[in-house]
């Protein structure tokens, strides 16, 4: 990240959340991956749509970090490491899948390691369906979506 503190294994962000930043950023990531489905269709293995998105962002000039290591922490004991598939802009994490169908089992991970990381935002999206399947997530310690 470009402004953050590490703390027991979790970002503390200086930089505030803006709701209308977010929403034109994860509007654009979603773009990109209909692009990247519209193009390949469903069927490959989730590193090839990994890759291709990676050329997406890049091509639509977004910031990224790819298989971002994050440590995990429990009690302030190191307890492992884990890989997220994206993190787009220092503000929005990325989960990628390649399956039939998202389950909530999926949209549970996305969202612990939104929580794991002190990260307010992020995206899960399936391109294993034949259509696009994306849902938006967020650290409820963080963010508190407003119910329309």
């Amino acid at each position: 990240m470009s402004e953050h503190d590490l703390k027991d294994g979790k970002m503390d962000k200086i930089i505030t959340r803006n709701e209308e930043e977010i929403n034109k950023l994860t509007h654009k990531i979603i773009g990109c991956a209909m692009q990247v489905h519209s193009t390949l269709g469903n069927g490959f293995q989730e590193v090839i749509y990994q890759r291709a998105l990676a050329i997406e962002f890049t091509f639509q000039g977004l910031n990224f970090a790819r298989e971002m290591e994050m440590d995990l922490y429990y009690r302030n004991q190191h307890i492992g490491t884990r890989r997220v598939d994206f993190f787009v802009e220092d503000k929005v994490m990325v989960e990628i899948k390649a399956i039939e169908k998202l389950e909530d089992v999926h949209k549970a991970q996305a969202i612990n390691y939104c929580e794991a990381y002190n990260i307010a935002d992020g995206l899960l999206i399936n391109f294993g369906s034949k259509s696009l399947d994306f849902r938006r997530v967020y650290n409820k310690n963080l963010v508190h979506p407003k119910i329309k």
